[in-house]
């Protein structure tokens, strides 16, 4: 019998292994930092035998692109795999020439012949969108390097704008237990209007509900109050935190692709539990937003954090 018969296989096709863990340390709670390459590869091929077919990476995320390419050599999965990408936030996003050379370079790094992918990492990129920029992009489609264009947003104002722009298929935001702001601004509903796809990232907050109490920084104390509430929350209904973390994220959001990371297997392995456990009880998501109306944006936003 092959070992990973026993591992939990994904039933659907909406988990995506963020890899920024595996490019550079990364995460509030984040004990371990970098992973190195053998348990990087390790991790890939783990995900890729439990049913993940899609990986998020970014030209800004150190090694990651480097190491998922050199995972996909090792286990000849270069040519199956979807990988979305983004562009580094420091080029001149008007300059055809630097994002093609760009592109060229990822796709070298990572050993493929097109990213399912690229992205504007912030969403300030699409004040130059009818500069020139969407027109950039498009002919990165037409060169058959990538098939779809996205970008990654912060706020729900932004999230609209990009939805509503023509060009863009997918959008990227954070949403989590703790951060409902973009289902609050009805993000979801529109995405599902303009038939348009939404990837949710920050599921775990950078692992801040993850933290024991006793554990949490001096200068995250701001966020203690909020904490309390969550892990009483995780009590009443019987639930891990990244259980409850993730389970709510699963059934509250059942057409989004959700992006995770991990720097351990043992990580990956437990969220793959959480995922598929069928049994989340049926008040869990009124429950959550009952009890998270309305969070203080210093704890959601991770960039309004004392560095």
């Amino acid at each position: 019998m092959n070992s990973h018969q026993n591992e939990p296989k994904v039933r659907d096709e909406r988990l995506v292994l963020g890899t920024v863990q595996l490019g550079m340390p990364y995460g509030i709670a984040n004990k371990t930092g970098q992973p190195n390459h053998t348990t990087a590869t390790e991790i890939i091929r783990k995900a890729w035998e439990s049913g993940i077919r899609e990986f998020d990476t970014g030209q800004g995320y150190g090694d990651s692109e480097t190491v998922l390419g050199q995972a996909f050599a090792v286990l000849g999965i270069a040519q199956k795999v979807l990988v979305i990408s983004k562009f580094d936030p420091q080029l001149n996003h008007l300059d055809a020439k630097a994002l093609s050379t760009a592109l060229d370079q990822s796709l070298q790094r990572l050993g493929i012949l097109s990213l399912y992918g690229i992205m504007l990492h912030r969403e300030q990129f699409l004040l130059d969108w009818d500069q020139g920029l969407g027109n950039i992009l498009r002919n990165c489609v037409q060169t058959s390097r990538v098939q779809h264009i996205g970008i990654s947003v912060y706020s729900p104002e932004k999230a609209i704008q990009a939805l509503n722009t023509k060009g863009i298929d997918f959008v990227q935001l954070p949403t989590n237990i703790l951060d409902r702001r973009f289902e609050k601004a009805k993000v979801f509903e529109l995405a599902r209007k303009k038939q348009k796809r939404i990837y949710i990232r920050s599921v775990f907050l950078q692992g801040l509900p993850l933290i024991e109490l006793k554990e949490l920084p001096e200068k995250m104390s701001f966020a203690k109050p909020t904490l309390e509430r969550f892990h009483q929350l995780c009590k009443k209904l019987k639930l891990h935190p990244q259980e409850l973390a993730m389970g709510y994220i699963k059934m509250a959001f059942p057409e989004c692709q959700v992006i995770f990371g991990v720097e351990c297997i043992v990580q990956l392995q437990h969220n793959l539990q959480c995922w598929l456990k069928n049994d989340y009880p049926k008040e869990m998501i009124s429950s959550v937003k009952q009890t998270f109306q309305n969070v203080d944006e210093q704890i959601v936003n991770s960039s309004l954090w004392p560095r």
